[in-house]
């Protein structure tokens, strides 16, 4: 996994495929409990995704949410958009079609 801190309270993140998928988003969760952060994930190297990578993103979501962050999921291909929209998820969500979109929709907010 690829963090790089694009700003003071801003984290970009590049996820890629289980098993990575499991312990990149745990080990986020950690880092986003230490500090307040707003979390970009960038889902470009993600071709798959199941119940339990829904299930640590929603966690995810659950700890930004609470330090007062917010997360932007980009580049998510159609197959796993897919998955986003018949669960129902594509609500719960905030997505943006590029990193750049999504780093502005941070600084708007």
């Amino acid at each position: 996994m690829s963090i790089q801190e694009w700003s003071e309270d801003v984290l970009l993140v590049q996820l890629n495929d289980d098993p990575q998928f499991t312990d990149e988003v745990n080990s986020l969760i950690e880092r986003v409990r230490e500090c307040p952060h707003s979390v970009v994930v960038d889902f470009a190297g993600v071709t798959f995704i199941n119940s339990s990578n829904i299930a640590r993103l929603l966690r995810l979501r659950q700890a930004i949410q609470t330090c007062g962050g917010k997360l932007v999921l980009c580049k998510v291909n159609t197959q796993v958009w897919g998955v986003f929209l018949v669960t129902g998820l594509d609500k719960l969500f905030e997505f943006r079609n590029d990193v750049t979109t999504a780093l502005a929709s941070l600084q708007m907010a």
